[in-house]
């Protein structure tokens, strides 16, 4: 039986998508497809242990999933006649090499008619195949709260007629960046989490990466999608270095860059080299550059600043967004020295969007800490402890308030 139970959950991990997004392509309907799935899974566990796992478990999840469906439509007196037309081969047939189908679900739930917190929110439950006490948990909302984002979602689905569909191929590069924001905003998500006592969501992180996977198998050619994956692998590979024994986040210019993941380097490196092919490079790829030149550099000293400066001029060309102005602003004070910098930053105050943002007074903090002036660093980190939620981060900033 534990076997069996291990079978569910590696068909689980392997194929929820690929299940889900057949089940859909036949229903028509998210919410239906979603509860004959769920069924489909738990009457694995009977049937598996009674006669063994199937040679292609996901073929077998989808014909019971489809089958649910169908009997369900029967029911409801709906779509009698042409379901039975619709559901394909129930082994021979199914096109689970075939890409589109999990293609139709990610664009699905990334429409850009939807709100971005429910794209990420349906993206985590029908891509990932999360529970709801699980996206909940990520997400840093409460489960019900999280099951109304989800019923509202796909309610506005249904209510506005958003197709299940891939979108063509002039819809392509809008539908496209809605994806990877979604993507990118589900690591970030994890790789630093917004509040709480860990400075990280591990799960959340590789669901991130794991959709950018998905992509990059999905979209070979697109540059911006591999641009995205080299991003989160090679930011990622710093993970391990992070935290010190105790606990304590450790800054990147006094990681251990022996504990750095070579391997995540490697393959984000060859994928940078990849979305920055050909001119223009977006926005992605360029985040990647940036993100391979601290990998590369064999210690924080020997960082290539004036590289990254320029990287971040062109970045700030294609994306111009305070946040990528505050990141500038850091590289800046590497190559023409703090003051400089704190110049940029104190302009960047006076941005509403940067109100709340704690890592605006967290750099300006460091900045006047290394122009020596000890009061006003002092009120900077107060400020920014004010507004970080993060328990972790809130320490640290309270060790470089009390090192003054």
């Amino acid at each position: 039986m534990a076997d069996v139970a291990a079978a569910v959950a590696a068909a689980h991990e392997r194929e929820w998508a690929l299940v889900l997004a057949a089940t859909a392509r036949v229903t028509g309907d998210l919410d239906l497809a979603e509860d004959c799935v769920q069924d489909a899974y738990a009457q694995a566990l009977v049937h598996w242990a009674r006669s063994g796992v199937p040679a292609k478990p996901g073929a077998w999840l989808t014909t019971v999933a489809t089958r649910r469906a169908l009997e369900v439509r029967r029911r409801a007196g709906t779509l009698a006649r042409k379901l039975p037309l619709l559901v394909p081969d129930p082994v021979e047939t199914l096109p689970y090499d075939f890409p589109d189908e999990r293609l139709r679900l990610v664009f699905t739930c990334c429409h850009p008619a939807l709100a971005p917190e429910a794209r990420l929110a349906l993206t985590l439950r029908f891509v990932c195949g999360l529970s709801t006490v699980e996206v909940a948990r990520a997400l840093l909302v409460t489960e019900t709260t999280m099951q109304a984002r989800l019923t509202r979602a796909k309610k506005k689905i249904a209510a506005t007629g958003i197709p299940y569909r891939a979108p063509d191929a002039a819809e392509l590069p809008d539908r496209l960046a809605s994806v990877l924001d979604v993507v990118h905003l589900a690591f970030t998500s994890g790789y630093t989490a917004a509040a709480g006592t860990q400075l990280t969501r591990p799960e959340l992180a590789e669901r991130g990466i794991q959709l950018g996977r998905m992509l990059r198998l999905l979209l070979p050619g697109e540059r911006e999608v591999a641009g995205l994956l080299a991003l989160m692998l090679l930011t990622d590979a710093r993970r391990g270095a992070r935290l010190d024994a105790s606990g304590a986040l450790v800054r990147l210019e006094d990681q251990d860059r022996r504990v750095w993941d070579p391997a995540l380097i490697a393959e984000g490196q060859i994928l940078v080299e990849q979305a920055l092919a050909a001119p223009p490079a977006g926005r992605y790829g360029l985040m990647a550059a940036l993100a391979a030149l601290h990998d590369e550099a064999p210690s924080w000293a020997a960082t290539d600043w004036p590289q990254i400066l320029g990287l971040y001029d062109l970045l700030l060309a294609r994306w111009p967004s305070p946040v990528v102005a505050l990141n500038r602003a850091v590289a800046l004070s590497f190559v023409d020295g703090p003051a400089a910098a704190l110049a940029v930053v104190d302009e960047l105050g006076s941005d509403p969007r940067l109100a709340a943002y704690p890592y605006l007074a967290a750099t300006r903090a460091e900045l006047l800490r290394q122009l020596g002036e000890t009061d006003a660093a002092a009120d900077a980190y107060a400020e920014a402890l004010l507004l970080t939620t993060n328990e972790v981060e809130a320490a640290f900033l309270e060790r470089r308030r009390e090192l003054l």
